[in-house]
C-alpha cells in the first residue's frame, strides 16, 4: 500500500459553505459500503458537465422529454392554467422550461431552485433578460430539504416543474418523501414532473456509459471537487467510473471503483481503500406508468394524464395538488 495523501489537518466549520460537503464525506467514507450523495455532483464544474451529458447521443432523456414537451405544450398548458407561478426543482440551466413559458398564459413569476448558486444565478438572468414582463425569482436551496419560497402574488397559483427524471435518483421512499413536501409546498397548484420509464437494459447501459466518457468525467468530479473545495488528496487516477442497470431493483447504479489499493488522509482519519472496493455515488431508478401514479397517489396527489414519447422511453406526469402543507 502506498504512502497517505495528507490532506488539510481538520474538516471546515460549519458556517463555511463546505461544512455540508465535508460531513457527507467523512460520514460516506467511513461506511461500509461507502457512499456519497449524488446531489454533490452539481457544483459549477458538474453542472456543466451534465449539460455536456444531456448533449451526448447515447444519453436519451432530455431530448426525449424536449420533445414530449414541445408536442403536447398547448395540453400541458391548459392543465397549467394562467397567472401560474413556475416552481422548479433543480432547474440547473433552465432550458426546459422556456418550452412552458413560451405556451402559459399570463405566467407570473418563474422561481428556479437549485444548489448550485452560480449556475442558478446565470440561467435566471439569462431567462429574465429573455423574459422582460417575467418575475424571476432564483432560490439558491438543497430542494430536499425545508426551504422558503417568496410570497404568492395575489390571484395566482403555484405549480411545480421536475423535469429530466430526477426523482429517480431517489430511493422509492426518499422519493415518496419529497412528493408529499413538494405537495405541501405547491399549496395546492399542481407539479409537472418527468419520470425515466422502464426499458431494454443495452438503451440504459449506453446512457450512462457514454463512448466520449463524459458520464466518467461527472462522476469523478465529486473526487475532484474534494480536492478543489476541501483540499483532500485524491488521486483521481486510483479510481474509475462503473455504472450498472440493476433489472431487479429497476435502477441504473453508479459507483466509483477503486483501481488499486492505497490510504487517504481524511481530516485526520485514515481511509483505506482496497482494489476493488466501490463507492456509491447516485441510483437512477425507473419507473412503469402505472407504478408511478401509485407513488404520485401515495404521496396525496390526484394522478392526471401522462405524456410520452413514441417509443415509450419517457413520461411526463401531471399531478393534482391538495391543499395540505407539509413544510
Amino acid at each position: 500500500m502506498n504512502n497517505i495523501n495528507p490532506s488539510r489537518a481538520s474538516a471546515p466549520d460549519s458556517d463555511s459553505p463546505h461544512w455540508e460537503f465535508a460531513q457527507a464525506l467523512i460520514k460516506g467514507l467511513s461506511a461500509k459500503p461507502r457512499q456519497l450523495p449524488c446531489k454533490f455532483f452539481y457544483d459549477d464544474i458538474g453542472s456543466k458537465l451534465f449539460d455536456a451529458i444531456c448533449e451526448l447521443p447515447e444519453y436519451y432523456p432530455t431530448r426525449t422529454e424536449f420533445g414530449i414537451l414541445r408536442d403536447h405544450a398547448t395540453e400541458i398548458a391548459a392543465h397549467i392554467g394562467p397567472y401560474a407561478e413556475i416552481v422548479e426543482f433543480g432547474a440547473g440551466s433552465g432550458h426546459k422550461v422556456r418550452l412552458l413559458l413560451d405556451t402559459l398564459d399570463k405566467p407570473a413569476r418563474y422561481t428556479p431552485i437549485d444548489i448550485s448558486g452560480d449556475h442558478l444565478t446565470a440561467a435566471a438572468a439569462a431567462i429574465a433578460a429573455d423574459y422582460p414582463a417575467l418575475d424571476v425569482t432564483p432560490v439558491i436551496a438543497d430542494f430536499t430539504k425545508p426551504f422558503g419560497l417568496p410570497p404568492a402574488k395575489g390571484k395566482t397559483h403555484r405549480v411545480g416543474f421536475f423535469p429530466g427524471s430526477t426523482i429517480g435518483n431517489f430511493t422509492p421512499d426518499d422519493a415518496l418523501h419529497f412528493l408529499r413536501n413538494a405537495r405541501g409546498l405547491l399549496q395546492g397548484g399542481g407539479l409537472l414532473i418527468g419520470v425515466d420509464l422502464v426499458k431494454q437494459p443495452a438503451i440504459l447501459h449506453a446512457a450512462y456509459n457514454d463512448a466520449a466518457g463524459v458520464t466518467a468525467a461527472f462522476n469523478l468530479n465529486l473526487l475532484a471537487r474534494a480536492r478543489r473545495d476541501l483540499g483532500i488528496d485524491f488521486k483521481l487516477e486510483n479510481f474509475s467510473h462503473y455504472a450498472l442497470y440493476n433489472p431487479e431493483a429497476r435502477r441504473i447504479e453508479m459507483y466509483l471503483v477503486c483501481t488499486r489499493a492505497h490510504r487517504l488522509e481524511l481530516f485526520g482519519r485514515v481511509i483505506d481503500f482496497a482494489e476493488g472496493e466501490a463507492i456509491h455515488t447516485e441510483y437512477s431508478h425507473k419507473y412503469t406508468k402505472a407504478d408511478f401514479r401509485k407513488l404520485a397517489a401515495a404521496a396525496g396527489f390526484h394522478p392526471g394524464p401522462v405524456w410520452t414519447d413514441s417509443d415509450g422511453l419517457f413520461s411526463l406526469h401531471w399531478l393534482q395538488a391538495t391543499e395540505e402543507r407539509s413544510w
